[in-house]
Parts: structure tokens; C-alpha cells; sequence
């Protein structure tokens, strides 16, 4: 206590500082990160009423990754289901592929958006095209270079609508693995951010969902306008929808290993740079809300960083007993954040396959907001693209 009682008045501030930071931490993952990691454990599908659904697919020049991962959408163990490709304006060999493959399976449908189609988003286009052409009263949507986890992959995110009330289910969408450090990067942001949104939403409060798997009413799709009100936006089919429409009565959330899909990763940095940016476009459209239960946990990630620094620097400076002190005070609670960090994030990453990740995780739990914070401050700065 004598020691405690000695530190000076920038210590106690800093201490306090990092104190208010650390608990809120402790309550982000243990309220919202813990909630969806215990959704991610195996389950036994039970059968019970399983409607038709719609499975959307909107492909833009790719005729490769429809070559690749298509016919695992045919595989699937679902006894009514159709899948709706809708041609994004190819310019490729897709319609001439998709019309041998039509002949090949009865449940394969296909639309189309015309060549130079002259709207801000032809993805929005394209969804609302294969909406309305679709037969059955849900829509599960996926892309053309994601490949479903197993056969029940349908069965699993229809298992989300158990109840009458539920119009919406938020699924996970993995990436691919490669022995690169930037699969590394994504892999980690890709499994943080789908633990937040499933956390949040499993906790009454969802903000988003992703198109690589994702699954609404039709009831919900067209009593609501579709994507009225979001045709200015040249992303955010998926995000910005769930945003204006998911309540925490409407929306269930799945994400069992089997529930998976697994999409083609980005391989060069400037790609991943620009789907991010793509993604980030939107964020400041979110319900204030949602922004401000998002903008806490960076915020607060930051503040545990720059009181560590602030602590070692003094501690260094002064080596005073009392600043030892609060060095290995502020030590041993980073430490006893990192190992639960490790534990509630690679007991998820190990059930779905993806990479597991412990000595990086403060790398890119620093590198990544920082990325997030400059582009979000630049983006309002860039020339705007016509179409998306």
C-alpha cells in the first residue's frame, strides 16, 4: 500500500485509464465473444420442418469459381431447393457454362443483369432479380467462389428459422487458407469481426450480416422495398440491409462448423486493401447505435496499448519501486488478456477449421485498427466509382 500510494498523479491516471479500458474488454468478450463462441459448438441437425428455399448466387465474370464450387451447392442433403444464378453482365464464357449446366440439373435457374446495366449497384440489382425470380419463401445467399462446409450446409442455416418470428439468419463465411502472412491477417480479421457480429446479434443487437452466407425471407425482402432506400450506396446488399432490417426478435444467428462457407482470399495486399475499403464504405451509414457499440471496443483496445507504453516509458524513466509496480500490474493484466483472448478465439477457429492464432494476436489487434482508422478517414476523400 506505501507503494501504491507513491505513485505520482500521471500513473494514477494513466492506471485508472487502463483500468476502465480493461474491464470493458473483459465484458466485450465475455458478453458478446463468449455468446457466439458457444454457438459455434457441433450439433445434431434436428429434422423437422424444412421449407424450399432459394439459393442465390450472383457471379460477375466468373465462370472459373463457378466451375469449382457450384456443383457443391447440388450436393447438398436438402429435400427442396433450387439455385438461382443471376449473371452480373458478364463479359466471360459464364452464360454459355451455365446453360450446359442447366441441362445437367432441373433445380438450376438462371436471370440475368444486362451488360452495362446503368445503376449504382448491379449486385443490389442482381439479389433483387434472383428474389424475385425465386420459387421458394426463403432466400440463402452465397457467392459464386464459396464452397459450402458439408452437404448439410442448408439444412444447418434453415435450422435458424424455428420459430415464426424469424426472418433473418446470419451464418459465417470463412476464407480459404494459404501459408501466407496475409492469409494469416485475413484469417484473424475475418474471424474476429464474424465473432462480433454473431456475438452482438446472438445478444439482441445485430448490425450486419455477409453475403457469402447469409439467409432472409422473401416476405421480409419485398414487404420492406428490398433494397429501397440503399440504391445510392454502391456497397452494402448485405451489411446495410441487416442493419436497417434485423431486430433482436426477427434474427437468429448459426454458425455450427457444418453451416460454414469458405470463399477465395484475396492474395495481394493492394486487393485486400480495396475489399476492405469496400466494406469500410458503408460503416458510417450504420445506426448510430451500432456505431457507437462498435467504435467502444477499438477504442478501448487503444487505450489498454497506449497505457502499457505510457507505464514502460515511466517505468524505464524513473525506476522507482512504486513504477515497477504499476508496470507489472499493467503486465500481468495484458497477460491474462492475451490468454483469454487465445482461449475464446482459438476454441471457434479450431471447430471451424480455420488458422489458430496466439503469438500475433496483439500484431493484429494493433496493426488492424490502425489500417481500419486510416482508411476510414480517407475514404471520404477518394473519387467515387460510378458503379460498383
Amino acid at each position: 500500500m506505501d507503494m501504491i500510494s507513491e505513485w505520482s498523479l500521471t500513473e494514477q491516471v494513466v492506471l485508472g485509464i487502463f483500468a476502465a479500458a480493461w474491464l470493458y474488454q473483459l465484458y466485450f468478450y465475455l458478453r458478446y465473444i463468449l455468446t457466439a463462441v458457444r454457438r459455434t459448438k457441433p450439433k445434431v441437425c434436428e429434422v423437422g420442418n424444412q421449407p424450399g428455399v432459394s439459393i442465390i448466387v450472383c457471379a460477375k465474370n466468373e465462370q472459373n469459381n463457378l466451375r469449382d464450387y457450384l456443383q457443391a451447392l447440388f450436393t447438398q442433403d436438402y429435400p427442396e431447393f433450387e439455385v438461382i444464378v443471376v449473371n452480373d453482365g458478364s463479359v466471360d464464357d459464364s452464360r454459355t457454362f451455365l446453360e450446359y449446366w442447366q441441362k445437367r440439373y432441373r433445380n438450376l435457374r438462371l436471370t440475368f443483369v444486362p451488360i452495362g446495366a446503368q445503376v449504382t449497384s448491379t449486385k443490389k440489382l442482381a439479389i433483387t432479380l434472383g428474389a424475385k425470380a425465386a420459387q421458394y419463401d426463403y432466400l440463402l445467399l452465397t457467392d459464386a467462389d464459396c464452397r459450402p462446409e458439408s452437404p448439410h450446409w442448408i439444412s444447418e442455416m434453415m435450422s435458424g428459422f424455428g420459430t415464426e418470428n424469424i426472418d433473418i439468419v446470419l451464418g459465417f463465411g470463412a476464407y480459404f487458407t494459404k501459408p501466407t502472412l496475409l492469409n494469416r491477417m485475413i484469417q484473424f480479421d475475418t474471424l474476429f469481426n464474424g465473432l462480433q457480429y454473431l456475438g452482438l446479434a446472438a445478444s439482441g443487437h445485430p448490425y450486419m450480416g455477409v453475403g457469402r452466407n447469409l439467409a432472409y425471407s422473401k416476405r421480409l425482402f419485398f414487404a420492406h422495398g428490398g433494397f429501397l432506400g440503399l440504391l445510392n450506396n454502391k456497397a452494402g446488399d448485405d451489411d446495410l440491409f441487416i442493419n436497417r432490417e434485423a431486430t433482436k426478435l426477427n434474427t437468429a444467428v448459426v454458425c455450427t462448423p457444418d453451416s460454414l462457407t469458405w470463399s477465395v482470399p484475396k492474395t495481394s495486399l493492394g486487393d485486400w486493401l480495396h475489399q476492405k475499403r469496400r466494406h469500410l464504405s458503408v460503416a458510417p451509414k450504420y445506426k448510430l447505435s451500432t456505431k457507437l457499440r462498435l467504435g467502444l471496443e477499438p477504442l478501448t483496445r487503444g487505450l489498454l496499448y497506449a497505457a502499457l507504453i505510457v507505464i514502460l516509458v515511466i517505468g524505464w524513466q524513473q525506476q522507482a519501486a512504486s513504477s515497477q509496480l504499476a508496470v507489472a500490474i499493467i503486465l500481468g493484466a495484458m497477460l491474462l488478456r492475451w490468454i483469454g483472448q487465445c482461449i475464446l478465439l482459438n476454441i471457434p477457429a479450431h471447430r471451424w477449421g480455420v488458422t489458430r492464432t496466439a503469438l500475433l494476436i496483439p500484431v493484429w489487434e494493433t496493426l488492424l485498427p490502425i489500417i481500419t482508422l486510416v482508411m476510414l478517414i480517407i475514404e471520404p476523400l477518394r473519387p467515387k466509382p460510378k458503379r460498383w
